[in-house]
């Protein structure tokens, strides 16, 4: 089993962008911790959000002196068909499982727990962190004692196929916690007690999102092909059908006669753990191939990080047109860098894209064309929306913020305390953080914790409330 290398980081250097009501309380929870060793597991090192946020937290456990190691399982293609198509299943994909896919998925899951058991890291671990259905049953088949263990689930589970939550849900039913992004996707048969809600976040010091001069990145994107100086939309995300790209495409068609020189990129990463990523790709070059303003470029072709950043900067709008998203982590990127954004209302996006910050939510191709040109029509709307959106994401979605978050939740398990217990029902807008979560079970509310800190009905940590306050 894989360990993944990390470099180092230090959370005193988030001082100069997180605002401080997250970092002392995440200091505070981070002592009451220390020493305590903690394994991430996930499928993939690359090439995804999952992969992205571990690369930062992981180095970031360790500065606040939480003992980290971040592994990875291992699989074969074969494997790695058959979990996405489980993947797809849980977001309300027809694909159907089979009894093989089945015998696949439980034989590769015994062969890493056997190599997880005999890991020196995973003896007498306090804590695993098991990150979405690759690995979910990983921890089924080892002789994990003692400790506590956390599946973190960053996909949309509330449409799942029939069959398709039966079946994981029994693996899942072993942790001591779940996590999902929102209250909406916890499974009905998942009891509410046993499940926390934690937004994701960026890293505002990573490579993708740290501060980038005009000049750089201008050569950046001239070097690979695109006219700086004409205007730009662009989709950043896995080459997935449910990031819907030919839509993407099909809109920028719509909107092309309107805009002069309109270029579109469409830049997307290629993961260990996903192989239909190559089919999408193929249909995203047929579909474009006679279109010299259509570029698509991926991981794998020498853009990277620095350059993502580059067009989430340079871009005139940044579009995430999916149709089904756990949360979309592009979002908040682009939001950032003060870049305004199109995207489709569905999974966590309209956790970002709120209160008239940061952009325009839609739900069709001709609608996401409609949005397009109005905001390519108003530069004056584009930045006021660009400007709250960085707002928002700098008090509710950067890396601070989700490790409170996740270092809250172990403390809690280490006391005793249930998961869900700070939980309760509301479907009105937070008086904390602003954030409206639609009416519907599950939907938590504001609280107190047991340490005396206040909550939003999002457990966005970063609405703490000083107590004089």
């Amino acid at each position: 089993m894989q360990t993944v290398d990390v470099g180092e980081l230090s959370v005193s250097a988030y001082r100069k962008v997180a605002p401080d009501w997250i970092v002392e309380p995440l200091l505070a929870v981070a002592e009451r911790l220390r020493g305590a060793r903690v394994i991430h597991l996930s499928a993939t090192p690359y090439g995804g959000g999952v992969s992205e946020l571990l690369r930062s937290a992981v180095p970031l456990y360790n500065d606040l002196g939480v003992r980290a190691t971040w592994k990875i399982i291992n699989g074969d293609p074969a494997f790695f068909t058959v979990t996405k198509k489980l993947h797809n299943a849980l977001q309300g994909g027809t694909e159907p499982i089979t009894e093989a896919d089945i015998r696949l998925y439980e034989e590769t899951s015994r062969r890493n727990a056997e190599q997880l058991s005999a890991d020196p890291d995973f003896a007498g671990c306090d804590f695993v962190f098991v990150h979405d259905p690759q690995p979910a049953a990983v921890l089924s088949f080892s002789d994990f004692r003692g400790g506590k263990s956390v599946w973190r689930c960053h996909i949309d589970t509330s449409q799942p196929a029939p069959g398709a939550w039966d079946y994981l849900g029994k693996f899942v039913e072993g942790y001591d916690a779940t996590v999902f992004t929102m209250a909406g996707f916890v499974p009905p048969t998942l009891s509410a007690e046993r499940a926390d809600i934690i937004c994701p976040a960026i890293d505002p010091l990573s490579p993708k999102n740290m501060s980038l001069d005009d000049r750089t990145a201008h050569a950046v994107l001239n070097w690979i092909g695109i006219e700086p100086d004409r205007p730009l939309v662009t989709q950043v995300s896995r080459l997935d059908p449910w990031k819907d790209p030919l839509g993407v495409i099909e809109a920028y068609r719509l909107v092309r006669p309107e805009v002069p020189g309109l270029q579109l990129a469409l830049v997307g990463s290629m993961a260990l753990d996903d192989p239909e990523g190559w089919d999408v790709y193929r249909r995203i070059s047929d579909a474009s191939r006679t279109d010299p303003d259509i570029h698509v470029f991926t991981n794998l072709t020498g853009v990277g990080n620095v350059e993502v950043n580059a067009f989430q900067r340079f871009s005139s709008v940044m579009i995430q047109k999916s149709i089904r998203e756990g949360f979309g982590l592009v979002v908040s990127e682009a939001l950032w860098k003060g870049t305004p954004i199109v995207a489709g209302r569905t999974g966590g996006i309209p956790l970002q894209v709120a209160d008239d910050a940061g952009g325009l939510l839609v739900d069709s191709t001709d609608g996401c064309a409609t949005a397009l040109l109005e905001l390519l029509g108003d530069p004056a709307r584009s930045a006021a929306l660009a400007a709250s959106g960085r707002e928002r994401v700098r008090r509710h979605f950067l890396l601070p913020r989700l490790l409170l978050d996740e270092l809250t939740l172990l403390d809690g398990l280490a006391h005793g305390d249930p998961p869900g217990s700070l939980m309760t029902r509301s479907d009105h807008r937070d008086p904390v953080c602003g954030l409206t979560t639609p009416p519907g079970p599950g939907t938590p509310t504001a609280v107190r914790d047991g340490h005396g800190y206040r909550f939003c009905s999002h457990r966005c940590r970063s609405a703490f409330l000083d107590e004089a306050s």
